[in-house]
């Protein structure tokens, strides 16, 4: 069953389709596989900062933030597998190293989910970070002080999710705006959880218009129990007036899916499959000085030689709205256990290099730890070069 979910006025309309997909899907069938390069990074240790590891230990599903002086770097992570006490590191030099386990609120040893962390600006120009960790309620926590000191973790709500918030994105229709999206499959959003078979996957979205404090009663933009979208990645277009969201496809059925808004999140279309180039988990990417993309995932796709791998796409936004394969994909590092790594971050730094963030299993047999890996496009650029010049 899909549903589609559309606000008309202060109500919401459901309407019920028999269709796999929402009306907006492409005529053509995406490919399950790919066909640009791949560029391979994963023997490239003289790239990889080792953020922190922890023998016997789960680390995993990092976020982080760089700050406004394009050096610092904020990082937050659970010490077990999307759950467990938050850990909190920072750079002072722009990934290079790091510093050790930061003292944290007492509150934040009781985070039950993976934790996101993200900047935000209120009406007056005070600039703040949050810190939000999910299921129910989903639970936030604010610093002042560019992370000097930190809230302890509180209710933002009688509601929850699952991976609080997939993104935080600023809005144009005012200062101090922002909206976020998150997934639920029933379980988490309400204080009595639902159980349904299959599991009826739902996207919500919510609010501020007091830079990140306060938050709405979150709404349903999408829900569908054959083809499950979740974990929201958000990418705007150049121009900024279109909002693109990245889906990651649960059920392993289809490739992954995009949705668009030109109304500043007020409407979305219907979803629609992205090729395969741009298929996996987790999707967050940011644009280099050039104006490509770089995009970070791990690596779901139907057919894939990295499968599982922790891997990055590069192309441009018309790629996306096209529904073209891009310019290449990167893999950043290979991974020795099954799906099991690849969440964000991703930060640019003034030089134009990219410090990519997340935990996998790096180390066959041992447990998966944190590792930045730094690159800048026109290195990947040359090795294409490199690679078509060979015989």
């Amino acid at each position: 069953m899909n549903r589609r979910i559309s606000q008309v006025g202060s109500k919401f309309a459901i309407v019920l389709a028999v269709t796999l997909f929402g009306m907006g899907a492409s005529a053509q069938t995406p490919l399950r596989g790919y066909t640009l390069p791949v560029l391979d990074l994963s023997s490239q240790t003289n790239r990889q900062v080792v953020v922190d590891r922890e023998p016997g230990q789960y680390l995993g599903h990092p976020t982080t933030v760089l700050l406004e002086d394009g050096k610092t770097i904020l990082c937050v992570y659970p010490k077990g597998h999307g759950k467990g006490p938050i850990i909190y590191k920072r750079s002072t030099d722009g990934g290079l190293t790091w510093s050790g386990r930061l003292p944290t609120p007492k509150s934040w040893e009781t985070s039950l989910e993976t934790p996101t962390l993200h900047q935000v600006i209120d009406p007056a120009g005070k600039r703040r970070l949050i810190l939000w960790s999910g299921l129910y309620p989903a639970r936030l926590a604010v610093s002042d002080d560019d992370g000097a000191t930190w809230s302890e973790l509180k209710p933002a709500g009688d509601w929850g999710g699952i991976v609080v918030m997939g993104f935080v994105e600023p809005l144009k229709t005012g200062k101090g705006q922002y909206l976020a999206m998150f997934h639920d499959d029933g379980r988490y959003f309400s204080a009595n959880p639902i159980k349904q078979t299959p599991p009826l996957f739902t996207l919500y979205q919510t609010t501020s218009s007091d830079g990140g404090l306060n938050w709405s009663t979150p709404r349903p933009i999408y829900s569908n129990a054959v083809v499950n979208l979740c974990e929201p990645g958000c990418i705007r277009s150049p121009d900024g007036r279109q909002m693109a969201v990245l889906l990651r496809e649960n059920a392993r059925r289809k490739n992954s899916h995009v949705i668009f808004s030109n109304d500043e999140g007020r409407t979305w279309s219907d979803p629609r499959e992205l090729p395969g180039a741009l298929t996996g988990d987790r999707h967050c990417g940011k644009y280099s000085p050039d104006g490509r993309l770089f995009i970070s995932f791990r690596d779901t796709t139907l057919e894939s030689g990295t499968k599982g791998d922790w891997v990055a796409w590069v192309g441009r936004y018309e790629d996306i709205i096209k529904g073209t394969e891009g310019q290449y994909r990167v893999r950043l590092m290979h991974n020795t256990q099954r799906a099991d790594c690849a969440y964000p971050g991703v930060e640019l730094l003034p030089d134009g290099t990219f410090v990519t963030t997340t935990y996998g299993h790096w180390t066959d047999q041992q447990q998966p730890y944190i590792v930045s890996v730094r690159l800048k496009l026109k290195e990947l650029d040359d090795l294409a070069k490199s690679l078509k010049s060979q015989p």
